[in-house]
């Protein structure tokens, strides 16, 4: 399994990133996916999941009105847009895969693979 994380940068304050997600080696349309962030110093954090259909979404507080998780199906791949970006929203971000599940997982330890992660850099 595979999951590759692309589309991190460093971006201004209020500025827009958007994050891909590749899987490969599963099969996607069974999975929930989530992307986690984590700044240094820090617990891995989740951002925002989406059930295999997406039919269920969930976004932390602090991102809640800012980003947008989105899947296709048919494409394997996930992604993370993020608006409004703030110098706070700064971390390494991951994708993860949670096998079919009721609603997506929102701690690390509930997710079977891991990306290797993309860093998103926001100055102020």
């Amino acid at each position: 399994v595979q999951l590759q994380a692309s589309g991190g940068g460093l971006v201004q304050a209020g500025g827009s990133l958007r994050l891909s997600c590749a899987a490969s080696g599963l099969m996607f349309s069974r999975y929930d996916m989530g992307w986690f962030r984590q700044a240094p110093g820090k617990e891995r954090e989740i951002v925002a999941a989406i059930s295999w259909s997406g039919g269920r979404t969930y976004y932390a507080d602090d991102v809640k009105g800012r980003f947008t998780i989105s899947r296709d199906n048919a494409r394997d791949t996930v992604h993370l847009h993020m608006d409004s970006l703030k110098p706070e929203d700064a971390a390494v971000y991951y994708c993860a895969a949670d096998y079919l599940k009721a609603v997506p997982g929102t701690s690390p330890a509930e997710y079977d693979y891991w990306g290797r992660g993309t860093l998103v850099t926001v100055s102020s």
